[in-house]
């Protein structure tokens, strides 16, 4: 006993302590730490620390918008102890926080930067707050019915006059605080109107006609709006690029328009867009489709150094792609990122007498590959990209040269060997072998789950394995079925029916999940309609390899009538360790008691989205579920359930967490029950917008457009 006493005493005596670090190493391991723990209990701990945890690198920026433990105390405590050290300050999406809340923002009479965007502010208190704010440059704020720009304090309007970002998410149609930013050099604006009311009142945005005031873009270098369905997002948008089309900005750099459906081309448009052409010279661009399909824009507009492009959904060809954009091979190095989501001829030379189906002209990408070979954010998703069988390299072969990605997004039809087009889709019927003799058990084939076994089955031939071989730094991932609809669209009822897989994608499954794992250091991943996932096996090597994954979404994997996949997920699960958000949609979903004792082992997970026509949950999981994972803060399911088991869950989840859990959002409801987009809008944006509506987020918009 003495000899281990001894033992251990010159161990601990060897030991290292954390205080003897440089104060250099010690601000780094800090600068990891929320900083509401950092000031309010941290420093508490020694002198040392009590002093570096005030360091101006760590009170400079603080970031509040995903610290789901903070409550209006911690805020109060945390501005009172050091609000004159703070410049730039980020509340976005803490929904949770009563309005009285922001009254404190006010002690940071420094603030350069201020984020609001999502957070409960009237008109009254943002002309309180703003008026103390006299160096702020830089600010984001929801704009909500009643809000009224005639009681901002011309202390307040002084101040908006100096700011030179501005943020605005509209939920009523306004001009909001725009008219007062007299300076603007970067607009955002993010349209989420619905076209009725609660009370079922059809809107208008021609209530913005009376408002005296007319926005001042005199000096805009960027404008970017981004709408969600509806006509009244349509009306108000026309009304905010009026000004623009009377006169347009010298110094506008980045011209971005993210609208979903038809959005028609006005006179007002059109003539804004010749004077684009004529004047400006762009390093960003976004338009709606039909203001590209069919018209000569872009061979009139003229680029600088270009950055990012976006002709998600356009018809825009492979031919016009290269010789209008791309100027025939022009060096692209400058591009970083590019979305071609549903672009369908885009890698095609011409688009008027080609079917969506058929094979792309390998020279397109690849001369798209060698121009921009900087790109680090790829979309190529709701698309067919059928790579020829006899013409050209594969798809996957040529981007497997763009060594700087780090987001990319795929349709599952493209990843197959075009060796396996010829052959049958592998299903229950062409397993059985063509022989005589004893009668061979049909069923489904067993398949390994150790990476290794796998590997010797020819997944490490294929040109997916190679093109995740040669991605070793990718942090996104999608791959998406180009027919996939999710069950649960935005402002419309559930789906009921879904298109099936491409015939190209039949037999993309589990060894195409399994050469995921190579990537190391994927954070986020995305797998939706690949019909030949039989165990879900490949799941498993992600989760042993994939130490880093943080975001998982799963839908409609295997055949649609059973959970093939369960097993195997569940198993997944156990390694996950450092998820945060989960969403799984999948028709006949059976979230029971193993399947949250498998999601309990992931620690961190903080949000669980679950959407499943015909689905069913035990009520007992989920309780005992929520009561071992401390860090969940959002749980929505839209399953087959009753309205009234859906109730009492939900009901019993709020009462039995939510007090010690502030930002808890719980939202559980039949799929299909008609009411459902009444209580889709209101989930908070944050969640609706992040994890609960399903949509390719990869090059979705231009990187840093925020901080």
């Amino acid at each position: 006993p003495q000899e281990i006493v001894s033992g251990e005493s010159e161990e601990e005596s060897n030991g290292v302590n954390l205080m003897e670090f440089s104060d250099e190493i010690l601000l780094h391991i800090l600068s990891y730490v929320p900083c509401t723990d950092l000031v309010l209990n941290v420093r508490r701990t020694c002198r040392k620390l009590a002093t570096l945890c005030l360091d101006k690198s760590l009170t400079h920026t603080v970031l509040l918008q995903k610290d789901y433990k903070v409550n209006k105390d911690k805020v109060k405590q945390l501005m009172r102890d050091i609000g004159k050290e703070i410049y730039q300050l980020n509340m976005a999406g803490c929904y949770w926080l009563p309005s009285s809340t922001i009254d404190h923002v006010t002690r940071c009479k420094n603030l350069v930067k201020l984020n609001l965007s999502g957070c409960h502010v009237t008109s009254l208190r943002l002309s309180k707050m703003l008026s103390t704010l006299q160096h702020l440059r830089s600010l984001a704020i929801d704009v909500n019915p009643g809000f009224d720009a005639s009681q901002l304090s011309s202390e307040c309007k002084a101040t908006l006059s100096r700011v030179l970002e501005l943020k605005q998410t509209l939920y009523t149609p306004s001009y909001g605080v725009v008219p007062c930013c007299t300076s603007l050099e970067k607009l955002l604006l993010y349209f989420e109107i619905l076209d009725r009311s609660r009370e079922g009142f059809m809107l208008s945005g021609q209530l913005m006609v009376g408002e005296s005031n007319v926005p001042h873009y005199q000096n805009l270098r960027v404008f970017y709006a981004r709408l969600a369905p509806g006509y009244v997002n349509q009306e108000v948008v026309r009304l905010y690029l009026a000004v623009l089309s009377d006169r347009t900005p010298e110094n506008l750099h980045a011209f971005l328009i993210s609208a979903p459906g038809s959005f028609a081309e006005t006179g007002a448009t059109k003539n804004l867009l010749d004077s684009m052409a004529r004047n400006v010279r762009l390093d960003a661009l976004q338009l709606p489709k039909a203001w590209i399909n069919g018209s000569g824009l872009l061979q009139h507009l003229k680029f600088n150094n270009p950055f990012y492009f976006s002709f998600s959904r356009c018809t825009l060809s492979g031919g016009h792609l290269i010789q209008r954009v791309i100027n025939g091979g022009k060096d692209l190095k400058s591009l970083t990122s590019l979305n071609l989501s549903g672009c369908v001829h885009c890698l095609a030379p011409e688009s008027l007498f080609r079917k969506a189906e058929d094979d792309i002209d390998s020279s397109i990408l690849e001369n798209l590959v060698v121009s921009c070979c900087n790109l680090r954010h790829l979309n190529l998703s709701a698309a067919h990209h059928h790579s020829s069988e006899s013409i050209g390299s594969h798809l996957c072969q040529l981007l497997s040269r763009l060594k700087h990605l780090l987001s990319l997004a795929l349709p599952v039809c493209s990843i197959t060997d075009v060796a396996a087009n010829v052959e049958k889709p592998h299903t229950a019927s062409n397993l059985v072998p063509q022989t005589f003799g004893r009668k061979v058990r049909i069923g489904i084939q067993t398949y390994p789950r150790n990476l290794a076994d796998q590997a010797n089955q020819k997944i490490e031939s294929s040109v997916f394995w190679s093109l995740m071989g040669s991605l070793r730094f990718l942090e996104t991932l999608e791959v998406i079925g180009s027919s996939f609809s999710s069950a649960m669209p935005r402002n419309e009822p559930a789906i009921r029916n879904s298109l099936p897989p491409c015939v190209r994608a039949q037999s993309v499954g589990d060894s195409e999940v399994a050469a995921i794992s190579q990537l190391t250091y994927l954070q986020s991943l995305t797998l939706a309609q690949l019909p030949n996932i039989l165990t879900g096996s490949g799941l498993i090597n992600i989760g042993l390899q994939c130490q880093h994954l943080r975001t998982l979404s799963l839908a409609n994997l295997g055949m649609m009538g059973k959970v093939v996949y369960m097993s195997a997920l569940m198993d997944m699960l156990k390694h996950c360790k450092c998820l945060r958000d989960l969403r799984l949609e999948q028709p006949y979903f059976c979230a029971g008691a193993q399947f949250f004792q498998a999601l309990s082992h992931c620690s961190s997970l903080q949000r669980l989205c679950i959407v499943s026509r015909s689905g069913t949950l035990q009520s007992d999981a989920v309780m005992s579920f929520m009561a071992n994972c401390l860090e969940v803060i959002m749980c929505h399911m839209f399953m087959g359930e009753s309205l009234t088991v859906c109730k009492n869950l939900q009901q019993s989840i709020v009462r039995s967490f939510q007090a010690d859990r502030p930002a808890l959002n719980v939202v559980i409801f039949p799929l299909l029950h008609e009411d459902l987009t009444e209580v889709i809008r209101d989930v908070p944006m944050r969640h609706l917008d992040e994890i609960t509506l399903f949509k390719s987020r990869v090059a979705e918009e231009p990187p840093n457009l925020w901080w």
